[in-house]
């Protein structure tokens, strides 16, 4: 019975403390993450590389396409701030895994998101690489704001409430000219 209880304990180590070492935390750096062929990428094809969060004020929304409409408000707050892009830059990245929804439905809704926000740049997450490696909300939709070093400065997952869309909009004004 003690080695049984043993072995549970050590892959419980094993499977979920990983996981929370993985944690993303305000004021860090994350670890680099490629999303390319199996793993995903841009809507054209082309590679997505969390190296791109550098030189300009980031914001990251990673959504569950079942979620896809959560943060709706954040989004249209950041549209009509209309910050320089050569200053900021936007990205939606869809968890292609967290639903049952066919690629090709997804990849539709994309187009028509893509219309309505020409700025951002969409990515396709199909292994839940940022869930895995940067420990982020599954299922859900997460706003990650980088400044232009790459550090974290503002993270919620889920819904953002009225006061919390106000703290993003002036966390990435207020890091535009840092």
């Amino acid at each position: 019975m003690k080695k049984v209880a043993g072995f549970l304990i050590l892959v419980s180590l094993y499977l979920f403390i990983p996981q929370a070492f993985a944690e993303l935390k305000i004021g860090e750096v994350p670890e680099t993450v490629t999303l390319s062929d199996e793993l995903g990428g841009r809507l054209d094809g082309s590679p997505w590389s969390s190296t791109e969060l550098t030189g300009k004020v980031s914001v990251i929304f990673y959504v569950d396409p079942d979620e896809k409409d959560l943060n709706n408000a954040a989004s249209e707050a950041l549209k009509a701030e209309g910050f320089s892009l050569e200053k900021y830059q936007s990205y939606g990245i869809i968890n292609m895994a967290a639903t049952w929804l066919p690629n090709f439905a997804i990849s539709s809704s994309l187009e028509k998101k893509q219309k309505a926000y020409p700025n951002t740049i969409y990515v396709r997450d199909y292994k839940k690489a940022l869930v895995g490696q940067w420990g982020i909300a599954d299922d859900t939709s997460d706003v990650l704001v980088f400044d232009k070093t790459g550090k974290l400065v503002f993270k919620k997952e889920g819904l953002l409430s009225e006061q919390e869309v106000k703290t993003l909009v002036e966390t990435v004004r207020s890091n535009l000219d840092k």
